[in-house]
């Protein structure tokens, strides 16, 4: 039985988590278009969603944070949008390869018959 003020304070904690950002929207996908001036996501229900980037966009690469470069077509993103009536720009744009990496096992040397 969970007590009465344990689920309240618990409500309470994920309340301010929900504040903590604002009025910026998130998108989630993975880049299937890509041009100077916006990215098309494809979100994981399949919908595709086209959003702006500008001189103050900022992106960040998982593998090399100082990479301040766009993502490329088959990067997966997180998107921090704001929203202008139903232009979605781009506030920041986080990203990782989306190429598969290689096994982080090594192949044991090979015996010569």
């Amino acid at each position: 039985m969970m007590y009465p003020s344990l689920l309240a304070c618990a409500l309470c904690l994920m309340a301010a988590t929900a504040f903590a950002h604002g009025t910026k929207q998130h998108v989630l996908g993975t880049v299937t278009a890509v041009d100077a001036v916006h990215l098309t996501i494809k979100m994981p229900k399949g919908q595709t969603v086209d959003v702006r980037v500008n001189k103050q966009t900022r992106f960040k690469e998982k593998s090399n944070p100082r990479n301040t470069k766009m993502p490329s077509v088959g990067d997966r993103v997180v998107i921090d949008v704001t929203k202008d009536d139903t232009i979605l720009t781009a506030t920041e744009v986080h990203y990782a390869s989306g190429k598969s990496m290689p096994s982080s096992t090594q192949p044991g040397p090979t015996q010569a018959k």
